[in-house]
């Protein structure tokens, strides 16, 4: 398969259609905070765009004009005393300072309040997703494998496993919780396949309809060099629970997934500073991102669920890095104001930016280049 067409593989309208939509939404939300903030606080927002590039369609409505631009990728808002001032001189001449009114002349709580607000609101909007995920269908156990099919003449039928069997002991011991592996914490339903590259003897207890069973087995991981496979099927076991469970079981997992993301960021870092373009399955582009909302979008509507979540939590934690010229960075260069006792200068401010700007910009790039090299 040649290059191209290894990419339209990848890039399904389907996939495309549902990424632009997840991310459209994520962007907007994000973008409205911001605005909500500096207008509670009585500062002007002179212009929001759903979209980027050429406008087609704008109307001003409350001072602001809202506009539809082309490129259904993202959006931006702009805020009044944010960027900085034209100052026309005498000759015809341009220069440009520190902005003096509107977000610039907030006191600094207010400007980490209109900065923090985009990140946030993404940060919520991932919460309320998991919230409505699990409280429809239900909490993934950690400790319980669910057997979702069983392969036809397979040593798993023979031994009697079947379709709807819950895993819940492994050779007399409960499966925890959280088992570590080669230096990686994974689930106890997930360290099932570890055990199954064990060889010997293994008893599975084994609920079904209200009661409990055990299976024993002599197992054989590989014979002749070939892999031996059970025929099973399985997943985390499905708890149902209300809304208030569900809520709290959202922001524990929010609060777990925080050391993972900043590891997955780390990781990208270290990779793009030594330009190492192996693949990191943490961390993927756009046609990577497509790809697999592609494959979720047929899955089914909480497969995507799944998706938006994790895209709003990314985009939470991307923009609360401390790199200049995102909502961190902005943020940080507001408290390097408030420890100086006073803000920086317009050209100190505007060379960090820039830095900042070109950084994010090279980074961006190398995950596109990155991506798509994973075709050749």
């Amino acid at each position: 398969m040649s290059f191209i067409q290894s990419i339209s593989a990848a890039l399904t309208p389907l996939g495309l259609i549902w990424t632009l939509l997840i991310i459209s939404i994520a962007t907007f939300l994000h973008e409205l905070a911001h605005y909500a903030l500096a207008r509670w606080q009585g500062v002007r927002v002179n212009s929001f765009s759903i979209g980027m590039g050429p406008i087609i369609f704008k109307r001003l409505w409350r001072g602001t004009e809202w506009r539809l631009s082309l490129l259904p990728i993202g959006g931006y808002v702009e805020i009044d005393g944010m960027a900085p001032e034209e100052v026309r001189g005498n000759e015809g001449e341009v220069s440009y300072r520190q902005a003096s009114k509107g977000f610039a002349a907030l006191p600094a709580l207010g400007k980490i309040a209109v900065l923090f607000a985009g990140p946030l609101m993404n940060l919520l909007l991932a919460i309320g997703l998991m919230t409505l995920s699990f409280s429809s269908q239900g909490i993934p156990a950690p400790d319980r494998a669910r057997i979702e099919s069983v392969q036809p003449n397979s040593r798993a039928q023979t031994l009697g496993f079947q379709t709807g069997d819950v895993i819940s002991a492994i050779d007399g011991q409960d499966i925890p919780d959280t088992v570590q592996v080669d230096g990686k914490t994974v689930t106890g339903w997930e360290n099932l396949r570890n055990v199954l590259g064990t060889p010997g003897p293994h008893t599975f207890t084994v609920e079904r309809a209200g009661e409990s069973r055990n299976v024993t087995f002599d197992w054989t991981p590989t014979v002749a060099g070939k892999r031996q496979l059970l025929g099973i099927g399985y997943g985390p076991d499905i708890v149902p629970a209300g809304v208030g469970t569900a809520f709290q079981t959202s922001l524990t997992t929010t609060a777990q997934a925080v050391p993972q993301v900043l590891k997955a960021f780390g990781n990208l870092f270290g990779r793009f500073l030594t330009l190492n373009f192996s693949q990191d399955e943490n961390v993927t582009g756009p046609i990577g991102t497509t790809e697999i909302v592609g494959r979720a979008a047929t899955v089914g509507p909480w497969a995507l669920v799944q998706i938006a979540t994790l895209l709003n939590l990314s985009l939470a934690f991307f923009n609360l890095i401390p790199i200049p010229g995102l909502d961190g960075g902005r943020i940080l260069l507001v408290l390097v104001g408030v420890v100086r006792r006073r803000p920086l200068s317009f050209s100190q401010e505007q060379a960090i930016n820039v830095a900042g700007f070109a950084f994010v910009i090279l980074l961006m790039t190398f995950v596109v280049v990155r991506d798509v090299s994973r075709f050749f």
